[in-house]
């Protein structure tokens, strides 16, 4: 089976920290760049943060400085390393595979995981 499965949500206080995890499987990450998006505003999912295959990263700019992609190709899996949370971070957070890139940029995700939510909440 082919997927993707992202844990580590939860509730966390605002400037609390998280760690998500995304693990792959049937497939290795190793060829990939690997992505993270979360809902905004009039969107379904849009870019969090990214990872290329050389550990490259892109993040938007709302997170950056806050926020750590990684990967583990051993493992074969993403991490997202989350710190400062505010309200505005709340969101299910899904993992993706980029299958066509131009660039760092990826512009088609084939490949999605269900979700991990992540609420800030004091």
């Amino acid at each position: 089976q082919v997927q993707l499965e992202e844990s580590g949500g939860g509730l966390v206080q605002p400037g609390g920290s998280l760690i998500l995890s995304c693990e792959a499987s049937g497939f290795s990450i190793d060829n990939y760049l690997m992505v993270w998006h979360r809902p905004v505003p009039g969107r379904s999912r849009a870019l969090v943060a990214s990872i290329g295959k050389l550990g490259d990263a892109v993040y938007v700019n709302s997170v950056k400085g806050r926020f750590t992609i990684s990967r583990d190709n051993l493992k074969n899996t993403v991490y997202l390393q989350m710190n400062g949370l505010n309200i505005n971070d709340a969101g299910v957070y899904y993992c993706g595979r980029c299958a066509t890139k131009i660039g760092s940029t990826c512009v088609n995700i084939d490949l999605w995981g269900r979700g991990t939510q992540v609420t800030v909440s004091s």
